[in-house]
């Protein structure tokens, strides 16, 4: 099974490089992030005609979540926490692997910056959340898997420059623990579990040439429960669609389990 996660931001705006990357790389499931589009206006005919079927939580202009799927999704959640300022950015669903009742928590987690703001406390309370709400979730179902874009670098061989981001929100070290303590619950960054050494990134802003000079940061993230590691076969960021006309800044991160 091929499970893919990609911050497209805007679905209806990338919605010829996204139907063309479906069609290259035949997903199962696809986690869209930021698809900055409210339910109603989500292109789900689209989806539908080439075999998808779309379970959206969407927001006006920002945010949003989706999950695109050829597969059957049960249970589908959108109010996985409490969000303190009511934005669309995590749902969820459970899948059947062999016998294994999967929790698939699909997350846009916020940006925080700039630093010193009521954004970047935002941050930190929707990361306290978040993490408390996995907590309870693994007393239920220890078959858990997280994927999306979290907003957060978590070592210094996930950016091209770790000075410039040691204090921003994306780099800053109580962030950065936030992450490991997610991770210290029982879970692996599968991505770096399977590439010890090797520096690859999953986002390149449009500004200054960033895609052009390899100025990018690894942000998007599969995070698995130590229970489902057996089952993981492979895991790669696809650059390809990053260099695409008109791309999202992001670039898919693709798994495969069986």
């Amino acid at each position: 099974m091929k499970i893919i996660s990609w911050n497209v931001n805007s679905v209806r705006a990338r919605i010829t490089n996204i139907l063309e990357y479906i069609k290259d790389t035949l997903p199962d499931i696809l986690f869209l992030q930021e698809i900055k589009t409210k339910e109603e206006s989500f292109p789900y005919e689209d989806f539908k005609n080439v075999g998808y079927e779309s379970h959206v939580f969407g927001q006006k202009s920002y945010n949003g979540v989706a999950i695109i799927s050829k597969v059957k999704i049960e249970n589908l959640k959108k109010d996985f926490i409490k969000d303190d300022l009511n934005q669309a950015r995590i749902i969820s669903g459970e899948i059947l692997l062999k016998k294994k009742k999967i929790n698939l928590i699909n997350i846009y987690a916020p940006n925080g910056n700039p630093i010193n703001t009521d954004k970047y406390e935002y941050k930190k309370n929707w990361l306290k959340k978040f993490i408390t709400r996995i907590k309870k979730e693994l007393g239920k179902n220890s078959n858990i898997l997280i994927a999306g874009d979290f907003n957060i670098i978590p070592e210094e061989i996930d950016v091209y420059d770790f000075k410039r981001y040691e204090n921003d929100a994306l780099g800053k070290l109580e962030i950065r623990k936030k992450f490991r303590e997610i991770l210290n619950l029982g879970f692996n960054d599968i991505y770096r579990l399977k590439n010890k050494n090797k520096q690859e990134y999953t986002f390149w802003d449009y500004f200054a040439g960033s895609w052009q000079k390899n100025y990018g940061m690894r942000i998007d993230h599969f995070i698995l429960s130590n229970n489902l590691l057996e089952n993981v076969t492979s895991i790669n960021i696809n650059k390809k669609p990053r260099s695409k006309t008109k791309p999202s800044d992001h670039t898919p991160i693709e798994l495969e389990i069986n």
